[in-house]
């Protein structure tokens, strides 16, 4: 059976729905009609994240955001956030309904992402009051797709089901206060939290002499509050506990700086 314009249009909807849901967004986003890209795709978007593709999927695909996305991560009171992480989910729930997976997202000028695709391609708007998002799908990967599709191979579980929650509805902004639209933007980005105990310095030798049974004395007192650190920042201090036999973190500390923010 031989692919049609029409099932690879409906694929690549497909795909950017399910993009749209873990989008970071103020607002519910969905999945526009999709149409051929070329390569004025790019203007009125400030950042653009690609990703390759992994097996049995080849090819690459793109996402382009706009400046207020783009801001609110620069802007983020918890330091500069990283465009490629944030879109990470949309990048993987778009792949998983093509019927693979996505590797590590990065970003790339705008100026790049056209050719970087390596080819003709489809656009998928993704919009709420406004266009939000294009999601970028070569069109040799919709047929791929496609034509696997019609040979009974079934697609990924999408990434939402894997865990991956939607980006909550966030309440419209009053008065337009810039600041709060942005924290807005990114309540439903995913963020690497990392717990530390403690900190010490070794020269080169000292780290090559490592063995096991080797004890390091860290900066820090035995019943000292863990410091709770997001992308790098101090965010609270907590008391070390055991969940389930799981380490977890009682917080006891806001830090002055993230309750500010």
């Amino acid at each position: 059976m031989s692919n049609t314009p029409n099932d690879e249009h409906q694929l690549a909807r497909a795909a950017g729905t399910a993009a749209a849901g873990v989008l970071p967004s103020g607002e519910p986003l969905a999945a526009g009609t999709p149409v051929a890209g070329t390569d004025t795709a790019v203007e009125g978007f400030a950042g653009a994240v690609l990703a390759d593709l992994e097996a049995p999927l080849s090819g690459r695909i793109a996402v382009l955001v706009g400046p207020e996305l783009v801001g609110a991560l620069a802007a983020s009171p918890l330091g500069g956030l990283d465009l490629a992480a944030a879109l990470q989910p949309t990048l993987d729930n778009a792949a998983s309904v093509l019927g693979g997976g996505a590797g590590a997202a990065r970003q790339v000028e705008l100026g790049l992402v056209v050719a970087d695709l390596g080819g003709p391609f489809t656009a998928v708007p993704l919009e709420g009051a406004a266009p939000t998002a294009l999601l970028l799908l070569p069109d040799a990967l919709l047929g791929d797709a496609v034509a696997r599709s019609d040979h009974g191979e079934p697609p990924a579980e999408p990434a939402a089901a894997r865990g991956l929650a939607p980006v909550a509805d966030a309440n419209p902004t009053v008065g337009g206060d810039r600041q709060r639209r942005g924290i807005e933007l990114l309540h439903g980005v995913d963020m690497e939290v990392t717990v530390e105990i403690g900190r010490t310095r070794m020269t080169v030798r000292e780290l090559l002499d490592l063995a096991p049974g080797a004890v390091l004395e860290l900066d820090r007192a035995a019943g000292s509050p863990a410091d709770l650190l997001v992308n790098g920042r101090l965010i609270a201090r907590g008391e070390v506990v055991v969940v389930d036999e799981d380490f977890g973190l009682r917080i006891t500390e806001i830090a002055v700086d993230a309750a500010a923010g």
